[in-house]
């Protein structure tokens, strides 16, 4: 058996994923309405969206990082090299 750290509590728990039993559900709604989000007003930036959802800027960075969730991160990445190329002119 494998220990693994809870990227939510910090608590340390014994089985698959990255968050505790005890934050799944959590972790689940934070996911869902952070997509609800996203679909319903576009995306802007994330403390824009933490400050609408309640969602710590941490875990919405570790929600970008999840495949479900890839096409947003293409989406800031693509709007940040435009907005680099703009600064340059």
């Amino acid at each position: 058996m494998e220990f693994n750290k809870c990227s939510r509590c910090g608590s340390f728990y014994i089985s698959q994923g990255d968050v505790c039993p005890k934050c799944i559900a959590k972790d689940a709604n934070d996911k869902s309405n952070f997509r609800n989000y996203i679909e319903e007003n576009g995306f802007s930036n994330l403390e824009t969206i933490s400050g609408k959802t309640g969602i710590t800027i941490r875990n919405l960075n570790r929600y970008l990082e999840y495949e479900e969730f890839q096409e947003y991160k293409n989406n800031i990445e693509n709007n940040n090299n435009i907005a680099e190329i703009n600064n340059i002119y």
